[in-house]
């Protein structure tokens, strides 16, 4: 406030100060976010720029109206709970993680702060939320149904590849949601008459012992989970298969890295999906009243260039539902 000697001594000197807003004086608060990154900055850098393009659409600029404080297990899950305890203690006003095991780091970390989940692959069967309709709790987001999306993936390789008779599933064994995915697949896999063989990686050096492995067993072709260590290795994963001889399916990722099939969910529109959630718990929304949503838009992409370094023809009806073709 201007105080009447100020006034006096301005006026005097010819000027004229006027006392400042209420408005000037208040200052913007600066929310803080806590993103929980499973794997490291670099293999995850689309996804973030999709949460924060979705972020300006809504209003909030780093800096100015945000900040956001990354944590980063770099594909160590045995990190994941020690990062989102760091994040808790920041006090942050909102927590972002992906993944089971990121999702649940998060929530054994807090019941307070409030979480959104970027991706889950199946928040309920995990034992994230108890409903998606009313999560209740501390935890909103959207999830996928992980196990119905890598049954469809072994259906289109053995449409893609009708000879195949043995096909490897690649597994995270810390990652808590493959019991629901093993059982559909395996479901699958007997009505297709193909033999389903369990593979399990923990971490990159484990690949070229499990491809070798592949091969030995006399697989032709392997589904990988939308596993968040395998994807950000997809490139690897893709030039041990071709090196195999084998025929890989996994999500988008995996065929845009040499692959054959992709089919997932779009990672980066659930992203960008997140700002949404983020948005509506900074304006005063708990939530556990904000309804979990599903993920809507898949998509299917097929890399015919490896497709023809292993001598198969894709057949004309899945390169029509493909949504992208690589040549």
């Amino acid at each position: 406030m201007t105080t009447r000697r100020q006034m006096l001594i301005a006026l005097g000197a010819g000027g004229f100060v006027a006392p400042l807003s209420s408005s000037a004086q208040q200052t913007v608060k600066m929310a803080r976010i806590g993103f929980l990154g499973v794997t490291t900055a670099a293999e995850w850098a689309s996804r973030v720029e999709a949460l924060r393009a979705g972020l300006r659409d809504l209003g909030y600029f780093e800096g100015k109206n945000i900040s956001i404080e990354y944590r980063w297990a770099e594909g160590n899950y045995d990190r994941l709970p020690r990062l989102a305890a760091e994040l808790v203690r920041l006090k942050v006003d909102v927590l972002v993680a992906h993944g089971t095991p990121g999702t649940l780091a998060a929530k054994h970390a807090t019941a307070t702060i409030p979480i959104v989940m970027a991706h889950v692959g199946d928040a309920v069967d995990t034992g994230i939320v108890g409903s998606l309709a009313r999560p209740d709790g501390n935890i909103t987001g959207s999830t996928f149904f992980n196990p119905e999306l890598m049954a469809k993936l072994l259906e289109l390789l053995k449409e893609a590849t009708p000879r195949t008779t043995q096909v490897a599933v690649l597994l995270n064994p810390d990652n808590p949601v493959n019991g629901s995915l093993l059982a559909a697949m395996e479901s699958t896999a007997k009505a297709l008459k193909v033999g389903l063989q369990q593979f399990e990686v923990r971490g990159p050096q484990e690949f070229d012992g499990v491809f070798a492995a592949m091969a030995s067993r006399r697989v032709n072709a392997v589904v990988a989970n939308s596993e968040p260590i395998f994807i950000g290795n997809a490139r690897r994963m893709a030039d041990l298969a071709i090196g195999k001889r084998l025929a890989l399916a996994g999500s988008r990722e995996f065929a845009e890295s040499g692959g054959m099939i992709g089919y997932w969910v779009n990672f980066p529109e659930l992203y960008r999906r997140a700002a949404y959630f983020v948005d509506r718990i900074l304006k005063g929304s708990k939530p556990g009243d904000l309804p979990i949503e599903r993920a809507t838009k898949f998509e299917l992409v097929v890399n015919m260039k490896t497709a023809k370094a292993l001598g198969i023809a894709i057949p004309q009806l899945i390169l029509l539902r493909a949504d992208k073709v690589i040549e």
